[in-house]
């Protein structure tokens, strides 16, 4: 599911990328920004400086062979309006302008998208008081054509579908990030910027004039950096601010798919999506469909053992160690037990899992499901047990730090992408 880059763009990097571990001494003259990440948030912060003051010196440096190998590719896919999300919160402001950017965005460069809607749906008369709440929050975002339907106008939209009563999204979109964030490094690259492959940070020195940035690669000096590292973030926050990983921490959580038979695809026309729980952390269950007409169904929200491996077996002992040393993961371990555990049975167990699904599809067979993707989601965690719910950005030095970057963090990679842009050019006086 992660697919690599068009064959331009991966000589393009592959040149950039190309110095030998063997040789460490630094780069000159310096770059003016490091840009840490070569997901979509790093990619679309490094094309938007390029795209002000196409004379900045500015590297992207992956850790990977290619691009968008993590979270950025291996997402649900869906360019979402800002319905879930707290009226004035930086998601909410940041998802209804970045939603209208990506889409003219995909237009111009030629990118299928699909406008298939979604509905969200209330179960039972206990779920309707939040189902209201998420339908006034989405109309004071100014989700477009948002409307609340009956069980006759939802089985008109989806007609496999369960429930009493349903919101429906017209406007929500589907589309393959893994192409956008190829573009976004189509952009910086044509804009001059360079993408540094096989480039994993080790360590940062901040100095008087400029910053040491010690990689796979070699070393390379720049004047400031910026850091969109994802599922490293708080590490690579901890290389210039110590204290940065006492407070609040990235926990894994891995997200399993399972995909619909090609010939049972017709149960869901578009988006199925549970009312959520305040209660708990995560969505919960739904149905997506894909660009590539494919319908996946879940994913369930298990505890990560390694952060950046995607197998249900898969453990690497120092996340573990790293999780467990961390006294806001018990805390929320605590309040959240309950739900984790019913999350660890429905991975285990395939009919408990396919259960989940039929309460919003009964038609549902359990042969139905085929082996999908996997996913982790860089949660951050607070000290106290809570899980940061929107985006945070610090700085430090020479240094600015995208601590947490959850979910509509696709949709509006445009939007944060020039935020962060602006921070940087104020705080390390760019100009322009």
């Amino acid at each position: 599911m992660t697919g690599r880059p068009h064959s331009h763009a991966t000589r393009g990097c592959r040149r950039a990328s190309g110095r030998s571990s063997r040789h460490r001494e630094a780069v000159t003259p310096p770059y003016d920004v490091a840009v840490i990440g070569g997901g979509l948030l790093g990619l679309a912060t490094a094309r938007s400086l390029l795209d002000r003051q196409p004379t900045l010196r500015v590297a992207v440096l992956e850790q990977e062979s290619e691009i968008a190998l993590h979270q950025s590719g291996r997402n649900s896919g869906v360019i979402h309006q800002g319905i879930y999300y707290a009226p004035g919160s930086l998601k909410a402001r940041l998802c209804t302008v970045g939603a209208r950017r990506l889409a003219a965005y995909c237009d111009e460069k030629g990118i299928p998208w699909q406008r298939v809607g979604k509905v969200i749906v209330a179960l039972d008369e206990r779920e309707i008081p939040r189902l209201l709440e998420l339908y006034r929050r989405g109309t004071e975002n100014g989700v477009p054509g948002l409307e609340l339907i009956g069980p006759e106008r939802l089985r008109e939209l989806e007609p496999s579908a369960a429930g009493m009563r349903a919101i429906h999204s017209p406007e929500t979109s589907i589309v393959d990030y893994r192409r956008i964030a190829q573009a976004y490094a189509d952009d910086v690259q044509q804009l001059g910027g360079e993408i540094r492959l096989r480039a994993r940070v080790r360590s940062i020195q901040e100095r008087t004039d400029l910053a040491h940035v010690e990689t796979d690669g070699g070393e390379i000096a720049t004047r400031h950096v910026i850091a969109c590292a994802g599922l490293q973030s708080d590490r690579v926050a901890a290389m210039t601010d110590p204290s940065a990983r006492k407070s609040m921490r990235i926990i894994p959580f891995r997200g399993d798919y399972y995909l619909l038979r090609p010939e049972r695809s017709f149960l869901c026309r578009s988006l199925i999506y549970p009312v959520p729980d305040s209660r708990f952390p995560f969505l919960g269950v739904h149905f997506t469909r894909r660009i590539d007409g494919s319908v996946s169904a879940g994913p369930n929200a298990v505890l990560a053992l390694a952060r950046e491996r995607y197998g249900r077996a898969d453990v690497r002992g120092a996340d573990v160690i790293d999780m467990l040393g961390f006294p806001g993961f018990w805390r929320l371990a605590m309040t959240h037990w309950r739900m984790g555990a019913g999350e660890v049975w429905r991975d285990i167990a395939r009919r408990a899992f396919a259960n989940a699904l039929r309460r919003y599809v009964p038609e549902l067979r359990d042969d139905d499901l085929l082996a999908g993707p996997a996913g982790n989601r860089a949660q951050a965690v607070d000290v106290d047990g809570s899980l940061v719910d929107d985006f945070r950005i610090s700085a430090s030095g020479r240094c600015i730090h995208v601590r947490n970057a959850p979910s509509p963090g696709a949709t509006a990679s445009l939007a944060i992408g020039e935020m962060i842009a602006r921070h940087a050019r104020r705080r390390f006086a760019l100009g322009a």
